[in-house]
């Protein structure tokens, strides 16, 4: 339906005006810097701990360039796997799997040395996942181990105290002998070596010792379990890993993070000297930064793309396929305490909503059936998006097809909005805020799209829009502050599992920011991992699309994805699984 699509149409239009730069097009430039890679975007990372950050910005600097896995993707492939830390690939046919499933036997590659200069062994590895595990902060990581090797989702019991016994059973399970390692599993799981190609990330277990880091033992676990703030941890701004590049230096104030050639690298050495993370909210001065070459990859969202077509020297690759969803998320118990300016008032009373406001499923329906998703799609994505049926991406096991979901309607949101609450909601009207991250161009119109849809409906409806840093925004989300906000969630590894955990289950990383608690998806999420029977996972995993349909918290689009480079650039490739590109191959010339 177009009913809002010329109110829409102009905030777009307003939005690109604003964007447009003046500076004039440079021709005929030889390499800048041959031996550095420039990379600049809008989102500065949230930590460089690889036990805490849990972000597409920071990952994109730490996993494989400076923090290296056990094993790594096969080229493009998601599901092929070359080795990396260990020397082999674990099957049953090569004795790296049990027979049943369930234990992972990895050989350490020898020889291997921190940028330290001192020597990787096992016991790094057996200390690295076991810090990982239970570092286990607020809306982090941890469970992705945490569930495969334990069978739980936190460290910590509904009161939030430590559960200690579960290190022992940790320790018991993940065992270090000479220059192998295994894990057990607590089911069995097939995607676990997916996991490992991502999580199993190795730190220096002596040199973070001696930084005050966590020492391995059960006594010191209350320090390291669940820090208040990304700085509180000791690898917040330093390293010592096994990669290609080592961290030089993570200038907060200038926004941006640098990486030099490790010249002990395991391998060749890496092409190229210098890789510079550089932060610029503002598309103009991206875009200027690329066309002059000072840039040789920059971030460019769907709204931008116009203005780097035809620029000389610069490359487009479009239409990346990608294990990304992106989600419009609803809090069913938004955090008021000490006030909260994106609630308003704080109470129905047409100048705020309550912390429960969207606690009313019919809220929740109102607005699902008010989003323009075709304006959405057109303009914010240029039409390089899907609308989502569920968490699970279109195309991955477990995702139907045939599930009915939302459409643009008017006549069933008016509905809605007045079943809500009695009718107090249509009578009284109310206004709240939908946060975007700064920078994120695509995410700030989509925002203005289901402001202007829900206001249509009722004069007495009102919705603020609002840009925030990528580092308060996370935090501001995952403390539950945020009414509505937009985000995107990138696979930490290609299984289902991956997308309904964190998007529904009471302790995923969105589930819990939005207050979502149902007993029976915790069940169901629980049940499918555990499923060997492909028909019987399939099922569960249609009843969970069928609850996010009843039940639903979060509106889904599935975008394709682009990437805007110099075309001295070389040796990029794409692989759905990467947070960012894989610098070690990639040179200039």
């Amino acid at each position: 339906m177009n009913w809002t699509r010329q109110t829409v149409a102009l905030l777009v239009l307003a939005l690109v005006l604003m964007l447009v730069g003046g500076a004039g097009v440079a021709q005929g430039q030889a390499v800048r810097n041959p031996d550095t890679l420039v990379v600049v975007r809008f989102g500065d990372p949230e930590s460089l701990d690889p036990a805490y950050a849990y972000d597409t910005a920071s990952s994109e600097i730490i996993l494989w360039h400076v923090y290296e896995t056990l094993i790594f993707f096969n080229g493009g492939s998601t599901g092929a796997f070359v080795p990396m830390l260990a020397t082999e690939v674990p099957s049953v046919a090569n004795g790296g799997i049990s027979r049943d499933g369930k234990t992972y036997t990895f050989k350490i590659r020898p020889n291997v040395r921190f940028h330290d200069g001192t020597t990787m062994t096992a016991e790094d590895v057996k200390y690295s996942l076991l810090r990982f595990m239970f570092m286990d902060r607020d809306g982090g990581p941890s469970w992705i181990l945490l569930s495969t090797i334990l069978g739980v989702e936190t460290t910590r019991d509904d009161k939030g105290a430590l559960d200690a016994t579960l290190f022992n059973r940790a320790n018991q399970a993940i065992r270090a002998s000479g220059d192998t390692l295994s894990i057990t599993l607590h089911e069995p799981y097939a995607a676990f070596l997916s996991i490992m190609a991502q999580w199993s990330m190795t730190i220096n277990k002596k040199w973070g010792v001696s930084k005050g880091d966590w020492n391995g033992t059960a006594a010191g676990l209350a320090k390291l379990n669940n820090p208040a703030k990304p700085e509180d941890t000791t690898l917040f701004t330093q390293a010592s890993g096994t990669g290609p590049f080592k961290l030089v230096q993570w200038d907060r104030q200038n926004r941006q993070a640098i990486l030099e050639r490790n010249t002990s690298y395991w391998r060749a050495p890496a092409k190229l000297n210098r890789v510079i993370y550089r932060v610029v909210e503002d598309f103009g001065p991206r875009r200027l930064m690329l066309q002059q070459g000072d840039a040789d990859i920059v971030t460019v969202n769907r709204p931008e793309q116009s203005q780097v077509e035809g620029v000389p020297g610069v490359r487009i690759v479009d239409d990346l396929p990608q294990l990304v969803v992106t989600g419009l998320y609803m809090n069913l118990k938004i955090d008021t305490t000490g006030g909260n300016p994106d609630v308003g008032s704080g109470r129905l009373d047409g100048n705020g909503v309550p912390a429960d406001f969207f606690a009313d499923v019919n809220v929740r329906r109102g607005v699902a059936y008010a989003f323009d998703y075709a304006t959405a799609i057109r303009d914010c994505n240029r039409g390089k998006a899907t609308v989502n049926k569920g968490p699970i991406p279109n195309g991955m096991f477990g995702y139907n097809p045939n599930q009915p979901w939302f459409t643009t309607d008017r006549a069933r949101a008016e509905a809605a909005f007045r079943e809500a609450r009695g009718g107090q909601i249509w009578n009284n009207g109310f206004k709240f805020t939908v946060a975007f991250n700064s920078g994120n161009t695509t995410r700030q119109c989509m925002a203005q799209v289901l402001k202007a849809n829900v206001e249509a409906l009722n004069p007495k409806f009102k919705v603020d829009v609002r840009g925030v840093t990528w580092a308060q925004y996370l935090s501001l989300y995952r403390q539950s502050k945020l009414p509505m906000w937009i985000i995107g969630w990138a696979a930490d590894y290609p299984d289902p599992d991956n997308f309904v955990t964190p998007f529904m289950h009471s302790k995923g990383t969105y589930g819990s920011a939005q207050g979502y608690n149902n007993p029976q998806v915790d069940k169901l999420i629980v049940d499918a991992r555990n499923e060997t029977d492909a028909a019987k996972r399939r099922a569960i995993y249609f009843q969970l699309d069928k609850i996010a349909f009843e039940d639903p918290i979060t509106l889904y689009l599935q975008p394709s994805g682009l990437i805007v480079m110099r075309s001295w650039v070389r040796g990029w490739y794409n692989n759905p699984a990467f947070f960012g590109p894989y610098i070690y191959p990639m040179s200039k010339q």
